[in-house]
């Protein structure tokens, strides 16, 4: 199993710029407005990862009771998953949904 390193924080999203409040029920890693996520780690919460690249997201898979956002890495390529939160931009997610 993956370590887990609880982050919870503001942010200010570097693809739309809006601030990002906390989740409050688990750690926030994207922005709910337009999904956006920083590549930023290497285990959940540990920030150790040098590449920092925007990590665009580019559709939806099942996952449980709910749906993980794919993303590909715009500066370095790599995939992550990471899973929906609950104020997610639902029309955003829907049209991801048809991308797949």
């Amino acid at each position: 199993m993956k370590q887990f390193t609880m982050r919870d924080e503001e942010f200010i999203c570097e693809n739309c710029k809006k601030t990002v409040s906390p989740l409050k029920y688990t750690a926030r890693d994207h922005c709910p407005y337009c999904l956006y996520s920083k590549h930023v780690d290497i285990m959940p919460g540990d920030r150790a990862n040098s590449c920092k690249g925007l990590l665009k997201p580019t559709g939806i898979e099942k996952f449980k009771d709910t749906y993980k956002i794919l993303f590909r890495c715009e500066k370095c390529h790599q995939e992550h998953k990471n899973i929906m939160a609950k104020d997610d931009n639902m029309d955003l997610i829907i049209n991801l949904s048809k991308a797949n």
